[in-house]
């Protein structure tokens, strides 16, 4: 195929939605686009900052913290099974997530947990390994 029509396909997806490098060559493969093609749009694409990991990271964590009841651990796992480099997405969850957005994400999930009948406290060690801070876990038994 032709790198004008795989850039043009690509450039579709990322009309619709932020994409990730690794999110959108797998959405162009499955198109049937040649590798190699895929690969130079994607640079082209980098450098022109139309694609940016960093921003697909902070942009998909601000979407699942504001929407969700999930955990730090969750998210960055989330991230990392998009193809997003551990350390940026490390980078991305700590800019994202100041304490106020920590504190909301913490009680949606407390209620989910105690929801399902976590008993208090096993809900203190199971929210500490999912990546909440001890001074949130604190202020959330404060509150």
């Amino acid at each position: 195929m032709d790198n004008i029509l795989t850039e043009k396909a690509a450039l579709q997806l990322i009309a619709r939605a932020e994409q990730c490098v690794n999110g959108l060559r797998r959405k162009l493969e499955k198109r049937g686009f040649e590798k190699a093609d895929i690969e130079a749009v994607v640079e082209q694409l980098c450098e022109a900052g139309l694609l940016d990991d960093r921003r697909f990271a902070r942009l998909w964590l601000e979407s699942r913290i504001n929407s969700r009841r999930t955990s730090p651990w969750r998210l960055l796992v989330g991230l990392c099974n998009r193809g997003i480099d551990r350390d940026d997405a490390e980078a991305a969850l700590r800019e994202v997530l100041d304490e106020e957005a920590e504190l909301r994400l913490l009680q949606r999930y407390a209620e989910k947990l105690q929801s399902q009948n976590k008993l208090q406290q096993s809900l203190h060690y199971r929210l500490k390994s999912e990546g909440f801070s001890s001074r949130a876990i604190r202020q959330l038994y404060e509150d």
